[in-house]
């Protein structure tokens, strides 16, 4: 990436693009000055010898290629991964039909000519033409040219998994797609413009910076230019000594403005958006990264984030007068049909723990009912065999408290206290308790536990250092919630949430001022992700999802949205700390080109002269090209970032101060010496 960013480096010279950077505008305004000093000097109107203005030339000119060259490396990094997406983008020809029905017409066409709300039919090796919604059928995708995952995932109509991006392979079984995205709008389209920076503006923080950097250079813009005549008529008072020459005061000028943290701002935002991609998130927009920086609540969801997302069946407890055995038979056949983690736990449980044969389902005259979320419940209806000796149907259902209560209700039947008791002591220690009841009588409890991750807890403690409030959002009862949140160590939660509770939340907490933090999949999470100030969307998940949120993970991993927060604040880290670097540099320079740029004004002020630098020219020269090399230096710190640490904001600015401001004052003296020592060596001082 080096060559082709040193030649954009010098593409960048254009007065055009020096414009949008008022810092580095002054710098190349400057540069043009000094050539056409270094001109006239050539044709013997000099106002300084001729090659002490060609070098300091020629050294401003590699301060402006020198921050160019900063923002041209971190671009060249998005360029490759560009390439690589652009690799994977390729037109295929679609299966368009005439109806969104597998069976309806099929048109062959580009992929190129398909809009907003055309249904194609994708089957096992073809290539999806476009970005869609899944709206019939299932499928095996491998999305690793997108995702960068070798292993294929499910995508399937309904639920959370319905998004399907375009130039993905559909490796078994068939799917109908509804085209979501029109050409040149499609996600891998936004992801190359976002990696290549053709789209990044400045951010609001970053913008707030270059207007005060721009302050900081009228300032002395305007005190460098009064200067002159001061000097003028110091020297007609005195009747003696020399004036300060526009070389001279061109150097000090760029010295004293910070440039270097306004030749590497630029590529500092470049590089927090690349560590971003590096991560596997793909941010919208330059604002999403640095909003992640200042949030000040993250809201988390408890399954696959908090909690290992698997609850597993652990105990079974049967209610008074019922031996555990018959609610263990109940429990498995409720379970036969139930093909979720918990339901497939529940068979294990009764095979392994009492030993109770797994039926296969062709054996049982039964009619298996799902769950819903209208009934909260699920089980199976089975009916007499003839034949058999005493056979009677049965009606078992499992499910949550309320639901099963409901259930009794219309039966004329209650739940017993000691069963509602035994379910609440299970909620109260973090887990879920199933109830089992057969016709009118309820059975017992199946306990389902949910372990929370190693280290989670570790990581709220950080957040919290940082000022950072988490809660948890579930859809538990509010029991099993309290236990979870204690257990991980989260500081609040919101149980029972529904799309409404979870959207009144954001906005309560941004009506105090503060910055809300939010993952989500499903649809129901859409207009919770369109109101939160960082909205990280699953590439899983629905295409209304990816809408509404500002980033999409591509590994669809919730816990990421802790990983998203530390990128961000890291960046303002990173840009706060060269701030504070630039300004103390800046400082110590002072003590370089004063004493040596009115030498010849007053004499005494030799005396400042505290670094013993050969001649006010060499002492000049090596602060400007000092200046320039500063830039080379810190490019690596700018891309790479400021290592993060979970420390509040006093103690960050302490550590800023302490290790940024006192290195950015002692490493002018040390660097500057150096090269006076090297322009004496070379017979250049």
């Amino acid at each position: 990436m080096i060559a082709p960013a040193i030649a954009d480096a010098f593409r960048k010279l254009s007065p055009r693009r020096q414009f949008r950077n008022p810092v580095m505008f002054v710098v190349f305004v400057c540069s043009v000055l000094t050539t056409g000093l270094w001109a006239q000097a050539l044709a013997g109107h000099g106002e300084a010898p001729a090659a002490f203005i060609f070098w300091v030339a020629i050294w401003l000119w590699f301060t402006l290629v020198f921050a160019n060259f900063a923002e041209a490396i971190a671009e060249g990094r998005g360029k490759a991964q560009a390439q690589a997406l652009r690799g994977a983008r390729r037109d295929v020809i679609a299966k368009k039909l005439a109806a969104p029905k597998r069976d309806a017409g099929v048109v062959f066409t580009s992929a190129a000519e398909l809009r907003v709300g055309d249904h194609v039919l994708i089957e096992a090796g073809d290539t999806v033409p476009g970005d869609g919604e899944v709206i019939d059928g299932a499928a095996s995708v491998d999305e690793s040219a997108v995702t960068g995952e070798s292993a294929p995932v499910i995508r399937e109509s309904g639920g959370d998994r319905s998004s399907v991006t375009g130039s993905t392979r559909v490796l078994s079984d068939w799917l109908v797609v509804r085209i979501a995205s029109n050409p040149g709008e499609s996600f891998l389209d936004r992801m190359i413009a976002m990696v290549e920076g053709a789209s990044r503006r400045k951010t609001p923080n970053e913008i707030a910076l270059t207007i005060l950097l721009a302050k900081f250079t009228l300032i002395f813009l305007l005190a460098c230019a009064t200067l002159l005549p001061y000097s003028l008529y110091a020297v007609s008072a005195a009747g003696h000594g020399s004036p300060v020459t526009i070389t001279v005061l061109v150097a000090l000028l760029v010295c004293l403005i910070p440039t270097t943290i306004g030749g590497l701002l630029s590529a500092i935002g470049i590089a927090g958006m690349d560590r971003m991609i590096q991560a596997n998130v793909i941010a919208m927009s330059g604002r999403a990264v640095e909003a992640a920086g200042d949030v000040d609540v993250l809201l988390l969801d408890k399954t696959g984030t908090i909690t290992l997302g698997n609850r597993q069946a652990v105990a079974l407890h049967a209610a008074p007068g019922v031996s555990t055995s018959a609610l263990a038979d109940a429990a498995q056949l409720a379970s036969l049909a139930d093909e979720t983690p918990e339901g497939r736990s529940i068979v294990v449980l009764a095979k392994e723990k009492f030993g109770l044969r797994e039926r296969a389902l062709h054996e049982l005259d039964a009619h298996f009912v799902p769950f819903s979320a209208q009934t909260r419940m699920s089980g199976v209806d089975m009916h007499a065999r003839a034949g058999e000796p005493n056979g009677h149907s049965r009606i078992i259902r499992k499910g949550a408290i309320d639901a099963v209560r409901n259930h009794l209700a219309a039966r004329g039947a209650t739940l017993p206290t000691t069963v509602v008791k035994v379910a609440e002591d299970i909620a109260r220690k973090g887990g879920t308790p199933l109830l089992v009841v057969e016709d009118a009588r309820a059975l017992g409890v199946i306990e389902l536990k949910d372990i929370v991750k190693g280290g989670i807890r570790e990581r709220f403690a950080e957040l919290r250092r940082m000022g950072i409030k988490t809660i948890m959002i579930t859809g538990d009862n509010p029991l099993t919630a309290a236990s979870i949140a204690a257990e991980a160590g989260v500081d609040d939660y919101l149980a029972e949430a529904t799309p409404e509770a979870k959207l009144k939340l954001i906005r309560d907490i941004q009506a105090e001022g503060r910055l809300v933090a939010m993952c989500g999949d499903g649809t129901n999470d859409a207009p919770a992700l369109a109101q939160a100030d960082v909205a990280v969307a699953m590439n899983s998940g629905t295409q209304a999802a990816k809408e509404a949120g500002n980033m999409v993970d591509l590994d669809s991993n919730p816990t990421k949205l802790i990983e998203v927060v530390e990128i961000g604040k890291q960046m303002l880290i990173t840009r706060g700390a060269l701030t504070t670097f630039s300004i103390a540099n800046d400082v110590a320079k002072y003590f370089a080109i004063i004493p040596a740029a009115f030498a010849g004004t007053y004499p005494a002020l030799n005396a400042l002269n505290v670094m013993h630098l050969a001649t006010p020219q060499s002492a000049i020269l090596s602060a400007v090209i000092f200046n320039a090399l500063i830039i080379v230096f810190l490019i690596p710190l700018a891309l790479k970032g400021v290592r993060y640490r979970a420390v509040g904001a006093g103690e960050l600015l302490r550590r800023n101060l302490l290790v940024y401001g006192v290195t950015g004052l002692v490493v002018p003296f040390v660097g500057i010496k150096l090269i006076d020592w090297l322009l004496v060596l070379c017979g250049l001082a």
